[in-house]
């Protein structure tokens, strides 16, 4: 199969959505597909295209938005590029530029389209309009995702029950929809397969001690996230253990106002910022802790849950949908709903070390269920979907959505 992956951000640069499509693209190739993946040129103003890697990259504006472009949604310097790969789906990661041109190309040549949702816009709308318009914000985002995934999609992909719901029940969806928590490669983030000697310099580089106890925190240094809970419940952690440390791991607008709050409640010492993480690298970060935690309510899954399950670490989450259909509450890992929970459950498996070490455990066995292999697979099932429905469009044109009413009926 020839499979065009759209997305408005790839490698080099750092994120959950990046991670799963670098996993996907392996783990096809892996299984003798041929993949091939447009996205923004983030380092350039020009088209390039990696032979060997079948990568091209489309040349954009900057947004101002961390390291995103604004490109064309139809850079004709592309078009016979892409046509000449002969694709047999397109699968689109974004809804925006990009995205809008992976939906123009399948109309044009007839290519099926899949399209993952990756995020939860509406929980995005605050930090933009600050409490101003937020009603009719919601509905012109919900009237964009509905447009852009129903009329445009042949099959649906999203990774949690919460995303599914979301479609479902309040924007009436009703075309097919197959929740797929995204994997991620796990077997990199195994302990046996981690250079110990590289998690101890890296200890060191941050001024760190084996005696510390450290919580890890890893993504977008942006409001959304709620880092400034984890921040502010650092000070009473640390007055009671001066040994428990808040290791963030990432970059984002909010950071140097993360950093003066550190310095404001006089923790400096014990919240460490990394800044931006080099991909190699992050398995070593979380050999270095002992808890995962993020108190983020704005994530349709949360791949970085995964990363460190896989790692043996414990994730310690806010209860929401998005982490419940990964951790089960006591058994591989903990929930908390508010600033004293979280602080309890801190302290509950710091005095509980053999607690701490059979739950994290039990969140290594889980994360083996997000394996690259499995989630490829399952991908691929809707791929096949897509194909078979587009066929039956064409054979049977505007009888086909009798047919296939009749098939769901009959389902």
């Amino acid at each position: 199969m020839r499979i065009g992956i759209f997305t408005e951000t790839y490698t080099p640069y750092i994120s959950g959505l990046v991670t799963s499509e670098v996993m996907l693209k392996n783990a096809l190739e892996k299984k003798g597909h041929e993949v091939y993946v447009v996205t923004a040129n983030l380092e350039g103003f020009k088209y390039e295209y990696d032979e060997k890697e079948r990568v091209l990259k489309i040349p954009g504006i900057p947004t101002g938005i961390y390291d995103s472009r604004l490109t064309s949604i139809y850079p004709i310097q592309a078009i016979n590029k892409i046509k000449s790969w002969k694709l047999d789906v397109i699968h689109s990661q974004t809804e925006f530029a990009i995205g809008t041109f992976a939906r123009i190309l399948a109309r044009q040549y007839n290519i099926p389209l899949v399209h993952t949702y990756h995020t939860m816009y509406e929980e995005y709308i605050y930090y933009i309009t600050k409490g101003y318009f937020e009603k009719s914000s919601k509905k012109l985002v919900e009237y964009f995702t509905k447009f852009y995934c129903d009329t445009t999609a042949t099959e649906l992909i999203v990774p949690t029950n919460k995303t599914y719901k979301l479609f479902k029940e309040k924007y009436k969806f009703d075309k097919n929809i197959h929740i797929i928590p995204t994997g991620i490669e796990v077997e990199r983030f195994y302990r046996e397969n981690i250079d110990l000697k590289k998690v101890n310099a890296t200890r060191k580089r941050l001024g760190l001690s084996k005696k510390d106890f450290i919580i890890i925190f890893v993504g977008r240094l942006a409001e959304e996230k709620n880092i400034e809970f984890l921040i502010k419940a650092e000070k009473k952690l640390q007055e009671i253990h001066d040994n428990i440390k808040l290791l963030i791991v990432g970059d984002g607008p909010d950071r140097d106002k993360y950093e003066e709050l550190s310095k404001k409640l006089n923790i400096s010492d014990n919240v460490i910022f990394t800044g931006k993480a080099i991909w190699e690298e992050m398995p070593y970060y979380y050999h270095l802790s002992q808890v995962f935690a993020t108190a983020s309510k704005s994530e349709t899954q949360g791949l970085t849950v995964i990363e460190a399950m896989a790692s043996n670490i414990m994730p310690l989450c806010i209860k929401d949908e998005a982490f419940e259909s990964m951790v089960t509450d006591e058994l591989n890992g903990l929930f908390f709903t508010n600033e004293k929970e979280y602080e309890k459950q801190i302290l509950r498996v710091y005095d509980n070390s053999s607690e701490l070490a059979w739950i994290s455990k039990q969140a290594r066995i889980q994360a083996e269920h997000y394996g690259s292999n499995n989630y490829a697979e399952r991908v691929l099932e809707v791929y096949d979907r897509a194909i078979k429905e587009k066929q039956i469009e064409n054979r049977f044109g505007i009888f086909s959505k009798i047919i296939k009413k009749i098939r769901e009926i009959i389902k």
